[in-house]
């Protein structure tokens, strides 16, 4: 045996050990799949290159159609979309991807215009990047959407009850004191967001997001908006709160009131 054999054997034993291993955190733990369509190949070779090095799966497609038959064929947990794509618009694919499936779609567009945010979103799309973007920031994005996404997935109780107020989140009803409230539909969700984890603190951003589905800058105080409407409505002092409680500089949180001693 020459003297250095031993130490190559032993390099394979670990090399072994070390596939063996990959292999049980590829079967417990598997990696997430992008399906990303972008007809340019600058774009598309780096954006992939970022996120395959963050472990993601990703499957390129160049236009409309190869997107399409990509996304009948396999199941993909998050959609990154060019808006202007050859023969099919990413307009389409988006379309006909929603008529089948609620999996998380990015928009990628060179329109920066705020209505054309807006009709991209109002197609379906979760998320959006205008061009030109940094591949660090779209991967931080993709994160953030399954993170929202396996949230979604979580077991969530149909009634949320905190003594004089009563959330029937099945039947989309609030009571305060056994009379039903006439919340709108964004401060129905707003109040279900906050009061399916009393203490946890939401950014005004999170709240944007969770409630009205998208994520514009400036649009952050339309929250405060719905938050004093909410209050209003569920005879919430701001200056002695009992369920909603401001977090200065940061956002929100609910809290579950204690049960007052006899």
């Amino acid at each position: 045996m020459y003297p250095c054999e031993g130490r190559f054997q032993g390099l394979d034993f670990a090399l072994s050990d070390l596939f063996a291993q990959y292999r049980r955190d590829m079967m417990t733990n598997p990696a997430r799949r992008i399906l990303l369509v972008e007809d340019e190949k600058a774009i598309r070779d780096a954006v992939s290159a970022y996120l395959e090095r963050e472990g993601y799966w990703v499957t390129p497609a160049a236009d409309g159609e190869i997107a399409l038959t990509e996304f009948e064929k396999h199941r993909f947990d998050v959609v990154v979309l060019d808006l202007m794509l050859p023969k099919i618009s990413g307009e389409e694919v988006c379309r006909s991807i929603r008529d089948t499936s609620d999996v998380p779609i990015i928009m990628l567009t060179a329109k920066g215009e705020t209505e054309d945010r807006i009709a991209g979103l109002e197609l379906g799309a979760d998320d959006y990047l205008v061009k030109p973007f940094s591949p660090r920031e779209l991967v931080a994005r993709v994160r953030a959407l399954l993170r929202r996404a396996r949230a979604d997935e979580e077991p969530q109780r149909d009634r949320l009850d905190f003594g004089d107020l009563v959330i029937d989140v099945a039947g989309h009803k609030t009571f305060l004191n056994g009379e039903e409230l006439d919340l709108t539909a964004s401060e129905f969700k707003l109040l279900v967001t906050l009061a399916r984890y009393p203490g946890r603190v939401y950014t005004r951003m999170e709240l944007v997001e969770k409630v009205l589905g998208y994520d514009f800058e400036g649009y952050e105080r339309t929250i405060d908006s719905h938050v004093k409407n909410l209050r209003a409505k569920i005879h919430d002092d701001p200056r002695e709160p009992r369920f909603i409680w401001t977090v200065h500089g940061v956002g929100y949180r609910f809290e579950a009131p204690q049960a007052e001693e006899g």
